[in-house]
C-alpha cells in the first residue's frame, strides 16, 4: 500500500499539486524589498464603453449572516463573481446589458434572481437576502446508495460532464500574505487562462497576466522575507477535475474512507455531501474534506477539503521549498476550496480559494510568528470562441513568484472596467494603510 500511496504523491508532485507547489514556500534572508520587473507586455483596451457598477452585500433571510463566496453571475452571460468574506461583491457589466437578471447561488440557498434594473448604481450597497433550502435526505435517496458508488459515478462520468474543448477564460486572481494579524503584502492581477479540454492528458492549463498590482509592507528589523510560488498557474491545479491524481481516480480511493452525510440544495440542484477522510493505516498526510456532487449528473460541483495535518514532519516537507539554517517553520492548517458552474449541460471551473498558516521558530527571534497565505482566483468571463494558446514566453511557470512578476502588468487607469472580487474590510483598511507607504506599481506598459 505505501509504495501505491508513494506513486501518488510523486504524481502530485509532478503536477505540482497543491501541497508542493500553490503554497510552496521560500523564507529567505531580507535583502531588501525589490520587485523584479520581469518582461513588460502591452494589448490593446478593448473598445471604451459604458460600464454599470454594482455593489451588494448577500446575507442569510433569518440570520442576516453573511454568504461567504457565493456566486454572482449575470444570467445568459458568463459574467460572474463571488462575494468576500464579508459577504460583499462588487460586479462591473456593459449598459448595454441592463435587461438581464443578477442570479445569486449559495450552498444549502434557494437562488435569488433579481432584474438588474431594479439594483441601486455605483455607492450602494444592495443588500440581498438568500432563503434555506433544506433537502431531507429520504425525499433524495430513493434506495440506499453507497457513498463509494456515488464517486466512482463521479470518475466514470467526467467525460460527459466536462467540456472536451478548449475554453478562453478571463479570472480575477489575488494573493495575501499576513504576519500574525498583520498583511505585508497584497497582489492582484486580471489573467487569461487558457483551460485545456478535460478529456485530453497531454494539453494543459495555461496562465498569463494581463494587469495588476501589488503592495507590499516589510520592515527593516523583520529579517524574514516571506514567498509564496506559483501564484495564479498553482491556483488552477485545485481543479480537482483536471489534476484528479490525489483524490478523484480508482487508485486514489484505496487510500479513503467515505460517509454520505446529506444533501444540499447547489444553483437548485441537489448534491450528495460526501465526507471523505484517509484511512487509518495511512501515514503520510493526503486530504479530508467534502464534495459536493450533483445527484442527477454526478458532476463535481464543489470542494471544501484540507491537508491531514497529524504528521507534522511530512507535511512540511511537502510545503516548505527553502528556509534558513536555524529555523523551524511548522504548517499547522491547509484549507482549499473549488467551485464549479454548470452551463448547457457541462460543468466549468469557476472559482478557487487556498489558506494555509505557518509557525515560524527562528533562535534569532524571541517570539514565533505566524505566517498565513490565501490566494483565490474567480473566473469573470468564458469563451469557446477563437481559441488561441498563449506562447511559451507569455505563460506562467510554477516556479514563478506573482509578486516578482505582477509589477511589469501595471496600468492604474486600467481596473476600472474589470471585474474584481471585492476585498474584505481587513485587506481594505491594509491597502490604505500599505498605500501610504509603497504605491502600487504603475509603470507604463512597452511592447513585449
Amino acid at each position: 500500500m505505501i509504495q501505491n500511496i508513494n506513486q501518488i504523491l510523486k504524481a502530485m508532485k509532478k503536477l505540482n499539486f497543491i501541497p508542493v507547489c500553490l503554497l510552496a514556500v521560500l523564507f529567505t534572508i531580507y535583502s531588501g524589498l525589490t520587485a523584479s520587473a520581469g518582461t513588460p507586455k502591452d494589448k490593446k483596451k478593448p473598445d471604451q464603453q459604458s460600464i454599470l457598477v454594482l455593489r451588494g452585500r448577500v446575507v442569510d433571510k433569518e440570520t442576516l449572516t453573511p454568504l461567504v463566496f457565493a456566486t454572482v453571475s449575470v444570467k445568459e452571460t458568463n459574467v460572474a463573481t463571488v462575494t468576500n468574506i464579508d459577504g460583499e461583491f462588487i460586479i462591473k457589466i456593459p449598459e448595454t446589458e441592463i435587461s438581464k437578471n443578477l442570479e445569486i447561488s449559495f450552498i444549502g440557498y434557494k437562488n435569488k434572481v433579481i432584474p438588474l434594473i431594479e439594483l441601486k448604481d455605483d455607492g450602494f450597497r444592495n443588500i440581498i437576502t438568500m432563503e434555506s433550502a433544506p433537502i431531507p435526505l429520504k425525499e433524495i435517496i430513493v434506495k440506499p446508495i453507497m457513498p463509494d458508488v456515488i464517486i466512482e459515478r463521479l470518475i466514470s462520468s467526467i467525460p460527459k460532464n466536462y467540456p472536451n474543448i478548449p475554453n478562453m477564460m478571463t479570472a480575477f486572481y489575488r494573493e495575501t500574505i499576513r504576519k500574525n494579524r498583520s498583511y505585508i503584502s497584497i497582489g492582484e492581477a486580471l489573467v487569461e487562462i487558457f483551460k485545456a479540454p478535460y478529456q485530453n492528458d497531454l494539453r494543459f492549463d495555461a496562465t498569463r497576466i494581463y494587469k495588476g498590482r501589488k503592495n507590499t509592507d516589510m520592515a527593516k528589523g523583520d529579517t524574514v522575507l516571506f514567498k509564496l510560488q506559483g501564484g495564479p498557474v498553482t491556483s488552477l491545479e485545485l481543479d480537482l477535475v483536471k489534476n484528479p491524481e490525489a483524490i478523484l481516480t480508482l487508485e486514489a480511493m484505496k487510500y479513503y474512507d467515505y460517509k454520505l452525510t446529506g444533501v444540499v440544495e447547489i444553483d437548485e440542484k441537489p448534491n450528495y455531501i460526501i465526507e471523505f477522510t484517509q484511512k487509518n493505516d495511512v501515514s503520510l498526510p493526503l486530504f479530508m474534506g467534502k464534495l459536493f456532487v450533483d445527484t442527477k449528473s454526478f458532476a463535481l460541483s464543489g470542494a471544501e477539503f484540507g491537508l491531514n495535518m497529524s504528521n507534522k514532519e511530512e507535511a512540511t516537507a511537502l510545503f516548505i521549498k527553502k528556509k534558513p539554517l536555524g529555523m523551524e517553520v511548522t504548517p499547522e492548517v491547509a484549507s482549499y476550496l473549488v467551485k464549479y458552474r454548470e452551463q448547457d449541460g457541462k460543468w466549468y471551473f469557476a472559482y478557487s480559494r487556498a489558506e494555509v498558516r505557518f509557525k515560524v521558530n527562528w533562535k534569532r527571534k524571541l517570539f514565533k510568528p505566524h505566517y498565513t497565505t490565501m490566494s483565490e482566483i474567480a473566473v469573470t468571463d468564458r469563451t469557446e470562441e477563437e481559441i488561441i494558446k498563449f506562447a511559451g514566453k507569455e505563460k506562467l511557470r510554477y516556479t514563478d513568484i506573482f509578486l516578482d512578476e505582477v509589477s511589469a502588468f501595471a496600468d492604474e487607469d486600467f481596473w476600472g472596467e474589470y471585474n474584481v472580487i471585492e476585498p474584505d474590510q481587513s485587506i481594505e483598511q491594509a491597502i490604505k494603510r500599505l498605500a501610504k507607504k509603497v504605491k502600487f506599481s504603475n509603470r507604463p506598459q512597452q511592447e513585449k
